[in-house]
């Protein structure tokens, strides 16, 4: 099961690498530009993956009670939540985003281009959120490896129009980053078009019919506003905290920031099987509750755990034996090299924590007590936050220093959520 998720995110992560990549080759500035405004996007799109998560949650439960129509209904009504969203998201953007970068980045020339792209970028979250919904719902009835297949098209996509828009290859216009914003866009298109074509080919519409619970069911959707709320709320406050960690960084300068947004996409790499296998959890987790096994829980989420713990060992040791031609796949520079080197094995040694705790948290939220997952989400981004401000705002420390603020909150999520889910009152709930 966790296989085809782990191609589905590999993918994006391949994106995110290659796009990376050609940023390096224009220079530091549209690399700052890709971490800043590329998180601002991140914290959007994870909204709206706190929405598709907590629909799944309900789609998993109503799978594990093999009740169809309730499943399509679920599905149906979270099409167009997703719609709302995404437009209410984009308004958001249009007057936040402003008003944030303004008040924060040091740099005016940081400011502008930040805008500037992501004026652009945010027409692909309507997109994005229905591919997530349509993801979820594969999740959610075991056939994750049709995501596969979505996720390679649209990362092929992104990819290829990367290339022709950010370089003008093959008579395009050299467009630099707003290429890169529309190829994204593009790329987003494709993956969704794949997704849907899927779904209606092989015939999921007859086992789930969508379109007989096509109309909008407020009862339903402020059930489902109900069990997604607190993971919206977690994501954003998750994510939030990395963009508060870049703009920390981007005031001790832009090498510094650009060094980041490298080891950000190397980050990313090590944790695609690790999310996989959270993604797995969580779903089995909400499966075996539907099926009244809960004495399973526990020891199923020790044995994923187990299996994140040995990926992660096996990536981080090839990511440390090859540093520095990791490095170079971005921007062949010695003196940003040197600099992230440090932070680089700082990274490779929290990601080790975070394997064993992202699979503790999914698994909280595969119990659907997802006021818990908030409440857990808010103290460590506190805790995450707190240690940033002092060690880069205030101590103005190294850049590996910086980074340390990984083992503070991986390891703050692992204590708390293995202590929920040994003495924690999850057992009976009702979603």
């Amino acid at each position: 099961m966790a296989l085809p998720i782990s191609l589905a995110i590999a993918f994006p992560q391949l994106n995110f690498l290659t796009n990376t990549a050609f940023l390096g080759k224009l220079g530091e500035r549209e690399l700052i530009v890709n971490g800043i405004a590329g998180i601002f996007y991140m914290i959007l799109s994870m909204v709206g993956y706190g929405l598709s998560i907590g629909i799944q949650i309900q789609m998993a439960r109503r799978a594990g009670e093999g009740r169809k129509d309730a499943l399509a209904q679920t599905f149906s009504n979270g099409m167009m939540l997703s719609m709302l969203f995404s437009l209410s998201l984009m308004l958001l953007t249009l007057w936040l985003a402003p008003v944030i970068f303004g008040l924060t980045l040091h740099d005016n020339e940081n400011f502008i281009i930040n805008i500037n792209y992501l004026f652009i970028r945010m027409w692909g979250l309507p997109l994005l959120l229905l591919s997530q919904l349509f993801n979820s719902f594969f999740i959610s009835i075991n056939k994750s490896r049709f995501i596969t297949y979505a996720s390679l098209a649209a990362t092929l996509a992104t990819i290829v129009f990367d290339y022709l828009l950010i370089f003008g290859k093959f008579g395009f216009p050299t467009m630099g980053l707003k290429g890169s914003a529309i190829a994204s866009i593009l790329g987003e298109l494709s993956g969704l078009i794949t997704i849907v074509s899927l779904f209606l080919i092989h015939k999921f519409n007859r086992d789930y019919p969508i379109k007989k619970y096509f109309r909008f069911n407020i009862e339903l959707s402020l059930n489902s506003l109900k069990v997604a709320a607190p993971l919206i709320v977690q994501f954003l406050f998750s994510i939030g905290g990395w963009q508060v960690f870049f703009i920390f960084v981007e005031h001790l300068g832009n090498k510094e920031l650009a060094a980041s947004q490298i080891l950000r996409s190397i980050f990313g790499i090590v944790s695609i099987g690790t999310w996989a296998l959270a993604t797995t959890c969580n779903t089995m987790v909400s499966h075996a509750i539907g099926e009244g096994r809960e004495q399973e829980v526990f020891p199923l989420i020790k044995r994923i755990g187990k299996m994140s713990l040995g990926y992660v060992i096996i990536v981080c040791s090839l990511i440390f034996i090859f540093s520095v031609e990791f490095l170079s796949l971005y921007r062949n520079d010695p003196q940003l090299i040197a600099l992230a080197l440090p932070s680089l094995r700082v990274i490779i040694l929290g990601t080790l924590v975070m394997s064993l705790a992202t699979v503790a948290f999914n698994g909280v939220v595969g119990t659907g007590n997802t006021l818990v997952n908030l409440s857990i989400e808010i103290t460590c981004v506190l805790v995450y936050l707190i240690y940033c401000y002092i060690v880069i705002q205030r101590m103005r420390l190294p850049l590996q220093w910086a980074w340390g603020s990984e083992f503070i909150y991986w390891g703050t999520l692992l204590i708390i959520s293995s202590a929920y889910l040994k003495y924690g009152k999850w057992r009976g709930k009702v979603i």
